[in-house]
């Protein structure tokens, strides 16, 4: 009974040595790692994350509470719209509190804010940005402002309403916005002088996004700035949106609502990439020759049809050439299933230049303004201006949409036949989408006559490359889906 009793006690007593010996090791390690670490590492690690969760991290260290104040980064993005409406004011008091307790010696290359249009918290963002801006050097510093109200439940008033708070926003804060370089605003309804007053308070804006903002329905548009390199505007309700002097634009993207004259394009020497998107259901074309008339440096040109109807007019080379000297690059978007494409081939015809087409077929319902279809009511007739053409720079024919169908082959033959250098056609079956079918059951989908096997890919190759024309041609006949 003692022999056991003992050798309990020399267990216990060695239990405790081992138990001491392990507690010993761990107070030899680190407490916290991270304060191991040089600032400029922590600093290199926080600014990869989002600043709301970089300010999360640095709660881990003292070693890293002083870092927030050292971020060259600022970027307080809540892309959750109800998440974003619940924590405002704190995105205010956060900016508030980084921005005051900056060394101005330390210079924010990227300050980036996203706020709801709430007077309270607008006037406190914009009053510690403006005078982070007056005492600290900014590389860039953008505004995205929401209102709380989306489009879709926005009456006149509503728009006309949050317009005058923007406004008041911009009364107090001209230091915040004259510092701005980019700025996106949303369900704005302007007076008539209003867009001209923020663009001059704006000087150093380089990009502006206009989403649901007009003057008035049908109003006219004007705009005018030193500085700005890109202009987005969508679904506004104005009638022409005219660029009368902008001598550093390079990227016009413009979705309208209403057909009469949509865009002018004035003094726009740099502009080198335009993107249009016609949602009018009018039955009126748009001629190209004239839209760039004035415009001869534009080098890629993408034009979404929303799967109805084609709202531009095939012109003829001798038209279309003086305008088109710089283009390397054009995308057809949403062309509708039902209308042949042989059409799109007086772009080639016109544009010498061309490197690159990417054309898509789809019947998107989704994205189409209405669920008739306009296509069958507009017959795209065009005539090639010479039966024995040849493009010398067409190097990638790229077809969403493709199927095993005589048009299809047709037009593929037709443009490897006249492209001399081309390298590659990629053929892709349609795009998908998952809620088409979900809202519009009802709605009936062609079946796909994409091919499948290698087999049958293999024979559409040899049909498509079956003539003496094409047995020279070098490109490579990819079905990528």
């Amino acid at each position: 009974m003692t022999m056991k009793f003992n050798r309990g006690r020399r267990r216990h007593r060695r239990d405790l040595q081992k138990a001491a010996d392990v507690e010993d090791r761990l107070s030899e390690l680190p407490k916290d790692r991270l304060s191991e670490l040089p600032n400029d590492v922590l600093l290199n690690i926080v600014e990869r994350l989002e600043t709301l969760d970089a300010l999360r991290a640095c709660i881990v260290s003292k070693q890293m509470w002083k870092l927030p104040t050292m971020l060259s980064q600022i970027v307080i993005v809540l892309d959750n719209h109800h998440e974003l409406f619940r924590k405002n004011s704190v995105v205010a008091d956060v900016t508030n509190k980084i921005l005051s307790k900056r060394s101005p010696q330390i210079n924010i290359r990227k300050l980036k804010v996203k706020l709801f249009l709430i007077p309270n918290d607008c006037h406190s963002i914009g009053k510690s940005i403006g005078l982070a801006m007056a005492t600290q050097k900014l590389d860039a510093a953008e505004f995205e402002i929401v209102t709380p109200k989306n489009s879709y439940y926005c009456k006149d008033a509503d728009l006309l309403n949050f317009a005058k708070q923007f406004n008041t926003f911009l009364a107090d804060c001209p230091e915040a916005f004259s510092g701005l370089t980019r700025l996106e605003l949303q369900n704005l309804r302007f007076g008539e002088s209003d867009m001209s007053n923020i663009l001059s308070t704006c000087k150093r804006l380089e990009s502006l996004s206009l989403f649901e903002c007009d003057a008035g329905i049908r109003s006219v548009l004007h705009v005018e700035h030193a500085a700005l390199i890109e202009l987005c505007i969508s679904y506004g309700k104005f009638k022409t949106v005219q660029l009368d002097c902008l001598p550093k634009l390079q990227r016009m993207t413009y979705i309208w609502l209403l057909y009469e004259t949509p865009l002018v394009l004035g003094f726009v020497p740099q502009l080198s990439k335009l993107s249009l998107t016609n949602t009018s259901l009018s039955d009126k074309t748009l001629m190209l020759s004239q839209l760039l008339a004035d415009v001869q440096t534009v080098r890629e040109l993408y034009l979404n049809f929303q799967s109805e109807k084609i709202w531009i007019r095939p012109e003829c080379r001798r038209m279309l050439a003086p305008v088109f000297t710089e283009l390397r690059t054009v995308n057809l978007d949403n062309l509708p299933e039902e209308c042949d494409i042989a059409w799109t081939m007086f772009l080639l015809e016109a544009a010498p230049f061309i490197q690159e087409l990417c054309i898509t077929v789809w019947d998107h319902k989704c994205g189409k303004e209405s669920q008739k279809s306009y296509s069958k009511k507009m017959d795209v007739k065009w005539e090639p201006s010479a039966p024995n053409f040849k493009h010398k720079n067409l190097v990638k024919l790229t077809i969403y949409g493709f199927q095993s169908e005589d048009t299809f082959m047709r037009y593929i033959r037709h443009a490897m036949e006249a492209a001399m250098n081309i390298k590659e056609v990629s053929l892709h079956d349609r795009k998908a989408c998952m809620h088409c079918a979900d809202r519009f059951p009802h709605m009936e989908v062609r079946p796909s006559t994409y091919p499948r096997s290698f087999e049958e890919k293999d024979l559409l190759r040899k049909k498509i490359t079956d003539s003496s024309v094409m047995m020279a041609s070098p490109a490579i006949i990819h079905f990528r889906s």
